[in-house]
């Protein structure tokens, strides 16, 4: 069914820093350049060496730090965190970061990811006297490090947690004397670490670091964790990396084109699948090109320069309209595209129009657009799309619904290309996608998770994991 419009979600973006006497000031920068990443909530933790100092609230950064609000976050190290939400999920509880305080010392905790065994580990934790105040997976590494038994060290508790998870997960974790920063196994969640002067800084994604001067090291390696104090960085491992999985969907639609992931551009290789796409489309005749802004814009580049058809602005953003998945509920859904996208009337009318787009989740954002371009004088609406049909659920922190919901599963391409009203539907293949992001072709899948296309999920499945949109409603 085509019922609803909401795209792909993803449920958070985080930052750290270490070193510096603005910590507080450089957080809401590098969560204002993570803002793409969750608009619903955002938060911050800051710290001086004497207790965890936090403000955190529902909306953008711009509205939860608003006024002299970060004066009052004193401290050198900091983390944050931008936040997507569903609909059931709401409220200040779940806005992180975590902060848990005890006679045995204070925490603050932000993750980026979803756990695939959360059900299982709660449901341990509860029966051994714990209860949960929020429906965040977070929570449950909390629970797991204060459990944590014998005379270890903090550094030792934290990793004898990180070893119970499964999953998609990157932490940032604060305490009074440390900074820690752990990604799981597979590498499936983007992590990176960067330098700012003498400071430590660690992000989601690198452009957090480009808008405030920090210059990127490396990333964090899969199954690595971090531990940054007053005398340096010390790296260790809670596990052994497993088959490198990033999730593919950073390449194709989350990340901010001028973010590098393994030191690959995000616009280049978006360049690249548009390039790739024209290849498998063939010969295809139209008057222009145009692309869905804004994370489609540079795969409509590349497929225009590889088949010399003109790219044109036939579709504008309006700049004052968040993501329409942003909005959880559904009469805002609705009203999304219109919202959100105008036809150029003058660049489309009567012209054979190449729509160029990342994905179709459930077809019904597709099918309003290509009717917009129609109404505005489009003879003809070709549709590629520069990634592999969605067929399967994402377990991993990327808000995919159940397969039911998706439009590709257990259709054909003509289907598909039936429901949402286009002349030509063309998908990139999932060979053609791997080449294109330019990963080495020594790793398995190239190193990048293509369960959502494949149905090869690089971990184990639980058979009561829990959907990331499920969260909410577990409970």
């Amino acid at each position: 069914m085509l019922a609803e419009l909401r795209g792909l979600n993803e449920e958070c973006g985080v930052f750290g820093i270490w070193g510096h006497e603005e910590a507080a000031q450089f957080s809401y920068y590098g969560l204002h350049a993570l803002q793409h990443r969750g608009q619903e909530g955002a938060g911050i933790v800051t710290t001086s060496g004497n207790g965890l100092k936090v403000i955190k609230g529902e909306g953008l950064v711009n509205d939860v730090f608003s006024g002299n609000t970060l004066d009052t976050l004193t401290g050198h190290a900091a983390i944050g965190q931008v936040r997507y939400t569903t609909e059931c999920g709401r409220g200040i509880e779940n806005v992180q970061p975590l902060v848990f305080r005890s006679t045995t010392g204070s925490l603050a905790i932000a993750m980026n990811g979803n756990l695939v065994n959360a059900r299982d580990l709660k449901e341990s934790l509860e029966q051994q006297g714990s209860i949960f105040q929020t429906n965040s997976d977070t929570e449950v590494l909390a629970h797991l490090i204060k459990r944590s038994r014998g005379s270890l060290n903090q550094r030792d508790r934290v990793k004898s947690a990180l070893k119970t998870l499964k999953g998609a997960f990157a932490f940032v974790i604060l305490t009074d004397d440390s900074l820690m920063v752990a990604q799981d196994p597979n590498g499936l969640r983007p992590l990176s670490l960067g330098k700012l002067g003498d400071s430590w800084v660690v992000a989601s994604e690198t452009c957090a670091f480009d808008i405030i001067g920090a210059k990127h090291v490396r990333s964090v390696e899969p199954g690595e964790l971090i531990t940054i104090t007053k005398d340096g960085l010390h790296s260790d491992r809670f596990q052994e990396a497993d088959d490198r999985a990033i999730c593919s969907m950073e390449y194709i639609y989350f990340s901010r084109p001028d973010s590098n992931i393994d030191d690959i551009n995000i616009h280049n290789a978006r360049k690249r699948c548009g390039i790739q796409l024209a290849k498998e489309v063939g010969n295809l005749e139209a008057d222009v090109v145009t692309g869905v802004p804004d994370s489609s814009i540079s795969a409509a580049i590349g497929f225009s320069e590889a088949t010399g058809i003109p790219y044109e602005l036939g579709l504008i953003k309006n700049r004052y309209v968040g993501r329409t998945f942003i909005e959880p509920s559904q009469a805002l859904r609705e009203k999304g595209v219109k919202m959100k996208l105008s036809p150029v009337h003058h660049v489309v009318s009567g012209k054979r129009v190449v729509m160029v787009d990342d994905s179709i989740v459930r077809g019904t954002t597709s099918r309003r657009i290509v009717k917009m371009l129609k109404e505005a004088g489009a003879t003809e609406v070709h549709v590629v799309i520069a990634s592999p049909p969605l067929v399967n659920p994402c377990y991993y922190g990327v808000d995919i619904s159940t397969d039911s919901e998706l439009i590709a599963t257990g259709r054909t391409v003509e289907e598909v290309r039936d429901l949402i009203e286009a002349d030509s539907l063309t998908f990139l293949s999932v060979e053609g996608l791997l080449q294109s992001v330019g990963r080495s072709e020594e790793m398995k899948n190239c190193g990048q998770c293509v369960a959502c296309f494949t149905g090869e999920y690089p971990t184990e499945i639980y058979s009561d994991t829990v959907l990331p949109h499920e969260k909410d409603l577990a409970r």
